[in-house]
């Protein structure tokens, strides 16, 4: 197996790199609108914009990704027909039935290789790419993403970072491909949670629904078997009784550990 270094901490500050400003920024605006974010259930007939759906999408695609492979993909059911079947996908709760537009959110974990690809083809043509930059994606994402047919790999792969592991910090995984189901679903749920918070910065709303039959979602969007559905998300205008009840959440003294 090829010898890899996966990461230098210190080489990668002493890097010399162009420094990009932050811009200023509306804490207050961006609060006030991850509070006023709910779980929308009940829709009006409030049509939403074409362009505010799109500019939705784009929001969705700005969502940090692992190794920016983007193993993601956004199906908007616009069709009557689809929407219709989708609906039914969904269970038909009040959610999916009362929306204006309907989002589904499709971790692809096996398009890695060809996005992998793309990676190379933009560092390569981007003028001042760094070495290290190429070396990642022409080596290492390929060990680390790359589980071979029926996951033939994971067993040499569980070794090599078991025993790399017992001197230095080592990444487990994914070394098979239910890990990369994992691996995907997490980014993709990024990209949801974006789209989401754009939609209530638009005015409107939105709902993720897991409540649906995956099997029927992926054969009605035309998915191979390896892509899976992170979640569906409806969108529209919120109907009075559209939000079931107060926001509840548990103490959050339950849920924040400091070390």
């Amino acid at each position: 197996m090829v010898k890899v270094k996966i990461f230098d901490s210190k080489e990668a500050q002493s890097s010399a790199r162009k420094m990009e400003e932050a811009p200023a920024v509306d804490a207050q605006a961006f609060y006030d609108v991850l509070e006023s974010r709910r779980s929308v259930r009940v829709y009006s007939k409030a049509p939403v914009p074409e362009e505010t759906m799109r500019r939705c999408l784009e929001a969705a695609l700005k969502a940090p990704t692992s190794s920016n492979l983007q193993t993601w993909e956004l199906h908007w059911v616009r069709s009557p027909e689809k929407k219709q079947l989708l609906v039914d996908a969904c269970l038909g709760q009040p959610a999916a039935a009362t929306a204006q537009e309907l989002v589904v959110f499709v971790a692809r974990p096996d398009l890695w290789k060809r996005n992998n690809g793309w990676m190379l083809d933009h560092l390569k043509a981007s003028p001042g790419t760094p070495g290290k930059a190429l070396q990642y994606f022409n080596k290492i994402t390929r060990i680390v993403y790359n589980q071979g047919p029926w996951s033939v790999y994971r067993p040499f792969k569980w070794v090599w970072f078991s025993i790399r592991g017992i001197k230095k910090p080592t990444p487990r995984e994914p070394i098979h491909a239910g890990q990369m189901q994992t691996w995907a679903h997490k980014t993709t749920a990024l990209a949801a949670q974006n789209f989401m918070l754009a939609v209530r910065a638009e005015g409107f709303d939105s709902c993720p629904m897991e409540g649906l039959d995956s099997q029927r979602v992926k054969r009605l969007l035309g998915l191979p078997r390896a892509a899976g559905i992170t979640m569906a998300v409806s969108v529209g205008q919120r109907a009075e009784g559209g939000v079931y009840g107060p926001r509840f959440r548990f103490d959050s003294a339950h849920f924040i550990h400091e070390h």
